[in-house]
């Protein structure tokens, strides 16, 4: 079993972790569902790092393992252990579980977790009341209005049940909005000059206004975006300008190569702090 590759509509991604398990198999098991791709690295049969274009360690194990349709491919090369990821095969399973179990409970309040959480009062009305754990606390401080779940998990470390579920008591306490901000956008090159400098990106109109209109980003002009494209993110400072087509973002050239990407990309982007 020095290589193996399939459908996850065959076989489930958790019982190939527990293959590779079971036969301390040391490699990298890539995986692709649609454009979404990730990686689990195994060492000796241990799951001790896993990425995927929003998250790594442990957050990015658990979004690949409730993956039920896609392809993958185990390849066994040297596995250089990362350490992200610390719990051993069966426990991580059980936990992706939980997770899953979670994430169908509350996929009803939060369908997507590129969903935005915003929290409109301040300490102490925000958690007065409520009987909130460490990491729930640890989690309420990022929901900004800028940050994802995806994003939140990264800069907590925290799993997607701990986010969550602090997310759902302030919903329930009427303390917490989330919303979708981000679009996605084509990439066109930015012509510059003399009199246009290439030292940030530009957006239609239309995508100020309807920005301004959520509450997070009703109070100040908007001058970053985040920018994310497969394999990447960017904060740039951003213009609107009228009289761009809706469905474009104009950036300059010399960032296009520093990202790696070509005109032909999309990429999505969201207001930035």
């Amino acid at each position: 079993m020095s290589n193996l590759r399939g459908l996850l509509e065959s076989i489930s991604i958790t019982d190939v972790v527990q293959l590779l398990h079971l036969n301390r198999k040391t490699g990298q098991l890539l995986m692709q569902n649609g454009r979404f791709q990730g990686v689990m690295y195994v060492s000796g049969g241990a799951v001790v790092h896993a990425e995927t274009s929003r998250s790594t360690g442990e957050s990015a194990a658990f979004e690949l393992l409730a993956w039920e349709r896609g392809e993958f491919e185990f390849q066994a090369v040297p596995v250089k252990p990362v350490g992200s990821i610390r719990r051993s095969v069966p426990d991580l399973l059980m936990e992706s579980a939980r997770t899953l179990d979670t994430r169908r409970r509350l996929g009803a309040y939060f369908p997507s977790l590129d969903a935005v959480p915003w929290t409109f009062l301040p300490e102490p009305a925000l958690t007065a009341g409520l009987k909130l754990t460490p990491e729930a606390l640890k989690a309420i401080a990022h929901f900004d209005g800028y940050q994802d779940f995806h994003q939140v998990m990264v800069s907590t470390q925290l799993n997607e049940t701990a986010v969550l579920e602090a997310a759902f008591a302030l919903l329930e306490a009427e303390r917490l909005q989330v919303f979708e901000p981000a679009v996605p956008l084509a990439v066109e090159t930015m012509k510059t000059g003399l009199f246009k400098k290439g030292d940030h990106v530009e957006l239609g109109v239309i995508h100020e206004s309807r920005w301004r209109g959520l509450q997070p980003y009703s109070h100040g002009f908007i001058t970053q975006v985040r920018i994310q494209w497969r394999g990447g993110v960017a904060h740039e400072a951003a213009r609107f300008v009228p009289g761009l087509a809706d469905g474009v973002i104009s950036v300059p050239e010399p960032l296009l190569k520093s990202w790696g990407i070509g005109p032909t990309e999309s990429v999505v982007v969201r207001p930035a702090p």
